[in-house]
């Protein structure tokens, strides 16, 4: 049978950037990482036709009832030879599998956590490593794959907490790199690489500064001059660079990522990882737990956000007001006029939301059983009901999402703003003026675009650049703007700390019918029945997440037992999957500091056991929507607890069906289930080996009344420095409870312009100053 699916492509081509020269692992170890990748995701064949080293090989009954088991989850259509070529792929059979795991430990991964894994992979390529960490002197490699399997097995469940995590880690980034590579997912999934809803859009055309080479024998760096230099082009720089350009300064606004304009959006899975996150879309934290997600962008995080647009809530803003913050603009109408301002400007509205499977249950799982809920505004430009792509995360080809690149940019432009892309700030540049500490510019270095207006050639040039200006404003991310301000000199101690994350766990809901989840709005709807659980303003908000598959078969629970098989089913039944996040508002920080050897961001945070409990209401809270709404199994990632399976007579009431013992009359009642709840419950999040997400950072260059215990003053300059500022999420009090774009944007709108109003006056005293000595 001819295979109807055929993969259609619109977008331009994004090619990734070389590949860092030097090997970071040696032979023997890919050797180990690839036997284990196998065991993870493994080639299965009958035992008459497999390998014992290459295959998981199943007796003919099995492999045959697996087969037959996966070819009930996924498209009719699809053929016997795709589900044979699905079912023998392999991590060591796909080229883009091993490089991007050559990328990550190269370039994109802490140098304590890589060593660490080289030590490991050494050991078990040897006889006496393999006897210490499997119990057998057979190298890993030498052994047969279900063995493999068997290992990773035993070490999720050892009692040595080095060994659990070793296992989650492996199998975590195993899962990741396989999801994005695969060539044969997407087409199991039928899922497209170009969204079946909207039309191209046509984006602004950016003109970017181009630095001409050297013609220095001492290559002097290039000097330009500003009066005002931002560092970021997301939603805080947008603003402001549009507030100050508007303002009649000159602005200059430049960004280590590079524009990728409409066409070449939505990017793939594995391209829009490198070419649009921070860190390869991978920032790992120290205790390997939490898993931290960055836009590295041009348009920073708000071109690959999910286009939700929550103001600040009035009990956020109430903690903000009062001690210890002491900042009282946030209840002030000053404050809600910046946030309507930049919501007008984008065009937020909650109006004609078109909603999903996974947001439609939220609302219809929450009227079910009398809980908060509202729907979520989008900043589509008051066109909700044509934005319905959900490939968002990717970037937005269709420019129906208003984000920076689509509004307060384009603003700045038309004021004349000039833009330098490629550009890495390395420190904001001090001098002594009037006694006082200031800053008069900043240094980077520039790279350029190769020959072909691309990244992935080697004819780019370098240079180095010293951008001399008036004011300068951090706006480089809540993980980068504290680096930068340490990379400066500057020593209050309080730089990097008061990271809040809004760590989330993920249920999976499993339909009877395909659900497509990756079509719609990602965020279109919230439950906020849990939000304020300890009375003080912390605890858990129930939201969709995004289900583009290589996003979210990383986070689904391997399952260890059952091997290949179990894990190929499980990811083929993403196209009948719904997934939300229970998001924490939480009371407990972390920090980032500068790796000494590379001077990564590292970060150190751990989802402390005060804020894993409103994570777990939050998980229970969705567990019981999903059930009211009819899923047929509900999935968590908490190690060693089963997924809950239906039956279709436990599925009775929620179809109108009659139920002969009467469990699904029960509703959240029925005895089984709050058997399997109080089961989550009891085991929480066992550690090391439970793993957490973050798509929001905040707080690491915190607002304050005083640099006792802050970072930036009301206004967002730098305690002890006169013309450095930060303007980004960065500069939060504490967590925003709801993401942070808005609130962000809003903040930055009114530091802007009170800048804007300072640079303003001092002009006029510098004239009025210069009038009088005439």
């Amino acid at each position: 049978m001819a295979e109807p699916y055929v993969e259609v492509i619109r977008q331009t081509p994004a090619p990734l950037p070389p590949l860092p020269e030097g090997d970071p692992l040696s032979r023997a170890q890919w050797i180990s990482f690839m036997a284990i990748a196998d065991a993870v995701i493994p080639s299965v064949r009958p035992e008459a036709t497999a390998q014992k080293l290459k295959d998981q090989a199943l007796p003919d009954r099995i492999y045959s009832d697996a087969y037959n088991s996966l070819r009930s989850v996924i498209s009719k259509d699809a053929s016997d030879d795709l589900l044979k070529e699905y079912f023998t792929e392999a991590p060591s059979s796909i080229p883009a599998f091993k490089s991007n795991i050559y990328r990550l430990l190269a370039q994109n991964i802490g140098n304590d956590a890589k060593q660490q894994m080289l030590i490991v992979l050494s050991l078990l390529n040897t006889c006496a490593g393999a006897l210490f960490l499997t119990g057998s002197p057979v190298r890993i490699a030498a052994q047969p794959v279900h063995t493999r399997q068997l290992i990773l097995q035993r070490w999720s469940n050892s009692i040595i907490p080095p060994l659990r995590m070793l296992a989650r880690s492996l199998t975590s980034l195993t899962q990741l790199y396989w999801a994005r590579t695969s060539p044969t997912l997407g087409r199991v999934l039928a899922f497209p690489r170009t969204p079946l809803h909207g039309t191209p859009g046509k984006g602004f055309d950016f003109a970017f500064l181009q630095i001409p080479p050297s013609q220095s024998p001492k290559d002097l760096p290039e000097t330009i001059e500003t009066d005002v230099v931002i560092i970021g082009s997301g939603c805080g720089a947008a603003v402001a660079a549009k507030n100050l350009s508007e303002a009649g300064l000159k602005v200059m606004v430049v960004d280590q990522a590079y524009h990728w304009p409409p066409d070449h959006l939505p990017m793939s899975e594995e391209n829009a990882a490198v070419q649009l996150f921070m860190n390869g879309g991978t920032i790992i934290s120290d205790d390997t737990t939490m898993n931290v997600i960055a836009g590295g962008a041009w348009g920073g995080g708000g071109t690959v956000n999910w286009s939700a647009s929550l103001q600040t809530q009035g009990y956020v803003r109430n903690e903000w007001a009062q001690a210890p913050h002491n900042l009282p603009f946030f209840t002030s109408p000053a404050f809600q006029d910046s946030l309507d301002r930049v919501c007008d400007r984008m065009g937020v509205t909650a109006n004609g939301i078109r909603h999903n499977k996974t947001n439609q249950s939220i609302l219809d799982g929450a009227k079910k059983l009398g809980w908060a809920v509202k729907e979520v505004p989008q900043n589509c430009g008051g066109e909700n009901d044509r934005h319905y792509c959900g490939y968002c995360t990717l970037g937005c080809g269709s420019c129906g999402k208003k984000g920076p690149t689509e509004t307060f940019l384009p603003d700045a432009a038309r004021a004349g703003a000039t833009f330098i892309e490629g550009f890495d700030a390395r420190e904001v540049l001090f001098e002594n003026k009037h006694g006082k500490k200031t800053a008069v510019g900043v240094k980077g270095v520039w790279v350029s675009r190769d020959s072909q207006r691309g990244v992935s050639g080697k004819d780019k040039t370098t240079r180095e650049v010293i951008i001399k200006a008036k004011s300068v404003i951090s706006s480089a991310g809540t993980l980068q703007s504290p680096l930068l301000l340490l990379r400066s000199g500057l020593r209050n101690p309080h730089i990097g700390r008061n990271l809040h994350l809004h760590p989330v766990t993920i249920v999976f809901g499993i339909w009877d019918e395909e659900v497509r989840p990756w079509e719609g709005g990602i965020l279109t709807a919230v439950c906020s029945e849990f939000e304020n659980l300890d009375g003080h303003g912390h605890g858990a908000k129930i939201e969709a997440m995004t289900m583009l598959p290589g996003w979210i078969i990383p986070f689904l629970p391997h399952p260890y037992g059952d091997g290949g098989p179990a894990m190929k089913a499980l990811a083929a039944k993403v196209r009948n999957m719904t997934a939300y996040i229970s998001l924490v508002r939480e009371r407990d920080p972390g920090r980032v500091w500068p790796e000494k050897q590379t001077g990564k961001c590292r970060v150190d945070y751990t989802v402390s056991k005060f804020d894993q409990k409103h994570m777990i209401e939050g998980m229970l809270g969705i567990a019981k929507m999903l059930y009211v709404t009819g899923a047929r199994e509900i999935v968590t990632m908490v190690p060693g607890v089963p997924s809950f399976v239906r039956d279709d007579e436990e599925l009775g009431a929620e179809r109108g069906a009659s139920s002969a013992d009467g469990h699904a009359r029960d509703g959240i009642n029925d005895p089984r289930f709050q058997a399997w709840l109080d089961r989550l419950r009891n085991t929480g999040f066992p550690s090391p080996q439970s793993v957490f997400g973050s798509a929001h950072q905040m707080g690491t260059c915190r607002m304050g009344s005083s640099p006792d215990t802050s970072v930036v003053d009301p206004k967002g300059k730098v305690w002890g420095v006169e013309g450095c500022y930060v303007m980004d999420a960065s500069v939060f009090p504490s967590a925003s409870g709801v993401n942070p774009m808005i609130t962000n944007m809003a903040i930055a709108d009114w530091t802007s312009r009170e800048l804007a109003r300072e640079m303003a006056s001092a002009e006029t005293e510098a004239e009025e100053t210069e009038k009088a000595r005439l």
